[in-house]
């Protein structure tokens, strides 16, 4: 039975590190924000008084009778499944542990252009954002971007995987990160390829494979936009020091 992913229409943004390891994997797979009636289903789903299981928000998975909410939840339930994790369980939760903190610099990257609210539009805490983007391109990216560059170094098996001798659904999600980075924040991303050699590798790497590059240059990849998480305002973008 197909695999249904729930999320907004016309958005990468959360969902996007789901389809990406349903892509490479060739999962057969719905997305249903494509679908005529998906987003009055998923809001049936949320708005629900009697489904157990709920989720709060999207993305969420539906497979046969089985709900599974938030990215690393699902990913944790789709790995094993689609061949995109490790065989052992220490592999197994480290990868987790590793999109965990993927999910971590994902909000923090949300944050750099809503630091005060989301209900409210980027205009309305500009001065906020510029604040929160500065601090954040000046500490926490190195600090993320080294820290993902030390596992892929210190990986037993060789530097082209985050976990095992394998691609798995975190190389997936690093590729997300860095090509979101590289839309959202260019003159920061800047020389990122020395700093950061391994890293800038496995993005190429998951770039070219077949599954990924036919998605990519195909009408299912939405592209990057304002609405999203990365968003590429010049204001807040700003060369490294």
């Amino acid at each position: 039975m197909a695999y249904e992913l729930y999320y907004w229409d016309g958005l990468q943004g959360r969902g996007e590190f789901v389809r990406l390891a349903l892509e490479a994997a060739g999962a057969d797979y719905t997305d249903m924000a494509r679908q005529p009636d998906g987003t009055e289903k998923m809001m049936k789903f949320l708005e629900s008084r009697k489904t157990p299981h709920i989720p709060f928000a999207p993305p969420f998975l539906k497979h046969r009778e089985v709900i599974v909410s938030h990215v690393a939840n699902i990913l944790l339930y789709l790995g094993p499944r689609l061949g995109l994790a490790p065989a052992d369980e220490a592999g197994r939760y480290f990868a987790h542990g590793l999109q965990l903190t993927i999910t971590d610099m994902v909000a923090e990257i949300h944050d750099t252009h809503h630091p005060i609210a989301s209900s409210l539009y980027y205009e309305d805490q500009k001065e906020a954002a510029l604040a929160r983007a500065t601090a954040f391109l000046r500490d926490r990216l190195p600090k993320f971007l080294s820290y993902f560059e030390r596992v892929l170094q210190q990986n037993p098996d060789g530097p082209a995987h985050a976990v095992g001798g394998a691609l798995s659904y975190v190389d997936t999600s690093l590729f997300q990160l860095a090509d979101g980075l590289l839309y959202a924040f260019p003159k920061a991303m800047r020389g990122w390829s020395n700093d950061y050699p391994a890293l800038e590798a496995l993005h190429r790497a998951v770039r070219r494979r077949k599954n990924i590059a036919g998605y990519l240059g195909s009408a299912r990849r939405i592209a990057f936009n304002e609405s999203g998480i990365f968003r590429h305002y010049p204001e807040l973008d700003q060369a490294p020091d």
